[in-house]
């Protein structure tokens, strides 16, 4: 094929996303008098089958080199295309796309204007190609072992998944035992079957099967390698009980004489200083707590080790590391309840009434602290109950996000609440959203319960009364804004249904490389067509990490997020973008700038040369180096100086 540039030029129409603002003729007809363009063309859709295969021919046919597509954001379809060009026998990197969709049509109003824009970004494409030079990319091998990160339903269907495939799982879970928030809750929308009875079979599942390692009291420390070989720290915290030894027979928790409030129970009840979180735990061995124990604090007691025959105890036990490696990530760290100062603006911890949903759980719960009677802080059954949809959610001084969840398990506690106490149910919500299978027929259901549905959000909770009727009890005040009044509701008791917020103290992200939104949850590498992956190739997201979800949605995707890191370690080997930096080894002053900014790890210094070297596996091409570099050795492949000052020539002429 000649080395003389012979250029084809594709202007898409995109339906009428694009035609619909742009000339798109026009723009094919100017990009024909560029030199060496052989021919332009527009086409309806160009990412479709004939599309793609106009293309493969027109290559073929007129002994194109070079390619330009105008249409979408390479994010979409640059493979696409890039693909099609390798079918034809063309290098893949003599490709270039111009984002005529996002970048113009869909922003520019003025037809006129956004044709011009058009012109000059395909313009900018077509003066870039010429200059583009063959990268190839690199097979890399990749290792079947998966790291799953988090042990809650997302982690635990996850690790199940990839498991069941043959391929081995470690599971890591910083708590002492996996189940997450499920572990927690007594029934689940909208079917109302017990939590337990559908999660602990699973948790078990994890602890005894024969491809799944499981790390809990575990957190991940470091992160290095690259797709398909990851090396892995994680750190383990010491349990102060051997594991190994220990039978869980309960006998040291029996005897410890140290109470303080349980965490899993909300504060509800007690625990001991060493303790199992809950009967079902996995794994169901204690561990101690630190900071609650007598002998740590006094360096006295020790009852704990002096009842334990397997002779288990272990305060001796130190923190240690472990590290393993693994082809693939998957992070299912999930959410936590908000916690902010929505709560005690409505009277969470001034007023003993006033509880939280998690709270509520837990009261409701036949394991919980009141044996799932519920009950209020004096001990009597409620008469009446207000229920508050998107506490710290939907709320510019908070969360302006849905959250997802709040409405239907709100739904799903007047249920609760009027099967057992009979008591009136007061719901009050912003919008009802109830968008699953089922949602809607469980809204219907507790309608017709009884539960008195009012749109209209609480301006506060008070035990002020006005009247006789209110003495001694909460006052939710609040507006109708479908009958357009203001209400005075007394009630016995409130429950708060917060919205999900992201782990604001998780640093896996950071160690991941990955990106997150402004409210901390994961980003997605694209939300329509890599819904479960991250920029980071290899690592996938699972569950509520992403973003609220509800537990078939989590599910869901904690299943398709396994199928990814199954594919990858499926095929065996991945490979290594050609998008990467080099250096000049004729050029590099040796500074040393490039290896201490470089994000991804991948610059080294050669003491014996003197020189910084460039891991094209590690490297992702991002330019930090080049950007930086004083001396210009470092350079960005595809992205060099003469790639980016033709495309501004490109722009810029008329």
């Amino acid at each position: 094929m000649s080395h003389e540039p012979r250029i084809g030029v594709y202007v898409c129409h995109c339906g009428v996303n694009i035609a619909g603002v742009v000339d798109v003729k026009r723009v094919a007809a100017e990009m024909a008098s560029e030199a060496g363009v052989v021919l332009s063309r527009e086409y309806k859709f160009m990412c479709s089958t004939p599309g793609q295969e106009m293309i493969i021919d027109d290559i073929q046919s007129h002994g194109l080199n070079r390619v330009v597509v105008a249409a979408c954001s390479p994010r979409m379809h640059e493979g696409t295309f890039q693909g099609a060009c390798r079918k034809a026998g063309v290098n893949a990197y003599f490709f270039q796309m111009a984002n005529i969709r996002e970048h113009d049509s869909w922003v520019t109003l003025d037809k006129e204007e956004a044709t011009r824009k058009a012109i000059a970004l395909t313009r900018a494409a077509v003066r870039r190609v010429r200059n583009h030079e063959p990268l190839e990319t690199r097979q890399v091998e990749v290792r079947k072992e998966v790291l799953v990160i988090g042990g809650g339903i997302a982690g635990i269907e996850a690790a199940l998944t990839v498991a069941e495939s043959g391929n081995h799982v470690y599971l890591v879970e910083r708590e002492p035992t996996i189940g997450g928030h499920m572990a927690r809750f007594d029934k689940t929308f909208p079917t109302l079957d017990c939590s337990a009875c559908i999660l602990t079979p699973k948790m078990n599942a994890v602890g005894s099967h024969p491809n799944i390692t499981l790390m809990t009291s575990c957190e991940v420390e470091e992160v290095k390698g690259f797709v398909g070989n990851f090396d892995v720290k994680v750190k383990r915290k010491a349990r102060y009980v051997d594991h190994d030894k220990c039978t869980g027979c309960g006998a040291c928790v029996e005897k410890c004489p140290v109470k303080v409030p349980s965490e899993f129970d909300e504060g509800l009840s007690k625990r001991k200083a060493i303790y199992t979180p809950f009967p079902q735990a996995v794994p169901n061995k204690p561990v101690i707590d630190r900071a609650a124990c007598t002998y740590f604090r006094t360096g006295k007691c020790r009852l704990c080790e002096r009842f334990c025959e397997p002779k288990a105890i272990a305060f001796e036990q130190q923190e240690s590391t472990q590290e393993i490696q693994v082809g693939a990530i998957i992070v299912a760290t999930g959410f936590e309840f908000y916690r902010g100062e929505a709560l005690s603006w409505y009277g969470h911890g001034r007023y003993p009434n006033v509880i939280t949903a998690l709270e509520f759980e837990r009261l409701n719960n036949a394991s919980g602290p009141t044996e799932g009677v519920l009950r209020m802080a004096d001990g009597r059954v409620p008469q009446s109950v207000a229920i508050l949809h998107c506490i710290g959610s939907r709320d510019k001084n908070y969360q302006e996000y849905c959250s997802r969840v709040c409405c239907m398990y709100s739904l799903k506690f007047a249920h609760l609440v009027k099967e057992k106490t009979g008591a009136e149910v007061f719901e009050f919500y912003i919008d009802m959203r109830s968008p699953g299978k089922g949602y809607e027929e469980f809204h219907d259901r507790i309608r017709e319960e009884g539960a008195h549905l009012i749109r209209g959000k609480v301006g506060e909770v008070t035990d002020l009364a006005v009247n006789p009727e209110e003495q001694g009890r909460l006052i939710v005040v609040a507006e109708d804004t479908l009958a357009g009044s203001r209400l005075r509701v007394p009630v016995d008791m409130v429950v708060l249904s917060p919205g999900l917020s992201a782990h604001r103290d998780s640093k896996v992200a950071q160690l991941l490389k990955c990106a997150v939104d402004k409210n901390g949850f994961f980003i997605e590498k694209h939300p329509k067509l890599a819904p479960v992956d991250t920029a980071t190739d290899g690592v996938f997201l699972a569950g509520c990490c992403q973003g609220p979800k509800d537990i078939p949605d989590t599910v869901a995707q904690s299943q398709a997020a396994a199928a990814k890191a199954l594919a990858l370690a499926t095929r065996g080997v991945v490979e290594a973008e050609g998008r990467t930096a080099c250096i000049d080894p004729e050029v590099c002053a040796g500074c040393k700038l490039c290896v201490s900014l470089c994000p991804y790890k991948a610059i080294s210094f050669d003491t014996a040369k003197e020189i910084s070297v460039v891991n094209e596996v590690l490297c992702k091409g991002c330019g930090t180096c080049a950007a930086a570099c004083p001396s210009g050795a470092a350079q960005a492949r595809h992205f060099k100086d003469v790639h980016i000052f033709n495309e501004i020539e490109g722009v810029l002429a008329l």
